[in-house]
C-alpha cells in the first residue's frame, strides 16, 4: 500500500469512527492525568466502536468493548473511592505472583477464544484478536484498581492492535492505537513517578509522625 491511498482511506474514514478516534486520545491523556473523568471519554469511544468492529467482523473485539461499556462505569466507581482532593488517583504497585498469573491467564484464554472464533465464526484474524481482547479486559481490570504496571499490558496490546486495524484499513484507529502506544509509554512513566514520589511522601510523613 502507498503512502497516497493510506492518506486517501485516512481522509475518507467515516465521522464516527473519528468521534471515537478522538474520545479515545482524550479518555487515555486522563488516565495519564490520573482522572476519573477519563472514563467519561472512554464510555463514548467503547459505545461507538462495539459497532465499528461488529461492522468489520472483528467479533472478539467488538464483544471486548461491550464488556468495556460495564468497566467504564466500574472505573468511574473505583476511582471515585480513591481520588485525593486534586482529583487524582494514586497508582498502587501490586505483587509479581498477580502479574504472572494474569500473563497465563491472558494466554490460556485467548487460545479457547481464538479456537472459538476460528471454528465457528468468520472472523478475522480469530487467535490475535482474541489475544488482544483477553489481554486487554486484563490491563483494565489492572488500571481499574490502580495497578501500576497496567500500562506494560496496554503497551503489548497496542502494538499488536496497530498491525490488526491497518491490514483491515481502519486507518484512524490504528493512527490513534499509535498514538496509543506513545501515550502508554508515556503513562508507565508518569506513574512511575508518581509512585515513587507518593511513597517517599508517606515515608516522611511517617517519619515525621514517629519522631513527633
Amino acid at each position: 500500500m502507498s503512502w497516497l491511498e493510506w492518506l486517501h482511506g485516512f481522509a475518507g474514514a467515516s465521522t464516527i469512527e473519528w468521534i471515537a478516534t478522538v474520545a479515545g486520545f482524550l479518555s487515555v491523556f486522563l488516565l495519564i492525568r490520573r482522572s476519573r473523568w477519563s472514563f467519561v471519554f472512554g464510555f463514548i469511544q467503547v459505545s461507538i466502536y462495539s459497532w465499528i468492529f461488529f461492522d468489520v467482523r472483528l467479533y472478539s473485539d467488538m464483544g471486548l468493548h461491550v464488556i468495556y461499556i460495564g468497566f467504564q462505569l466500574y472505573g468511574w466507581h473505583m476511582w471515585s473511592r480513591n481520588q485525593n482532593q486534586q482529583g487524582q488517583i494514586s497508582p498502587v504497585r501490586g505483587n509479581t505472583l498477580e502479574y504472572v498469573s494474569l500473563a497465563g491467564l491472558a494466554i490460556f484464554s485467548s487460545g479457547i477464544l481464538g479456537y472459538v472464533m476460528s471454528n465457528y465464526t468468520d472472523a478475522s484474524f480469530p487467535y490475535v484478536d482474541a489475544f488482544t481482547t483477553c489481554a486487554s479486559l486484563i490491563a483494565q481490570w489492572l488500571l481499574s484498581h490502580r495497578k501500576l504496571f497496567n500500562w506494560t499490558v496496554w503497551i503489548i496490546v497496542d502494538i499488536v492492535a496497530i498491525a490488526v486495524y491497518w491490514q483491515k484499513g481502519l486507518y484512524p484507529t490504528s493512527a490513534l492505537y499509535f498514538c496509543f502506544l506513545i501515550m502508554a509509554s508515556i503513562g508507565q512513566y508518569a506513574w512511575i513517578r508518581e509512585f515513587r514520589h507518593h511513597n517517599t511522601e508517606k515515608q516522611t510523613n511517617d517519619l515525621h509522625n514517629a519522631v513527633g
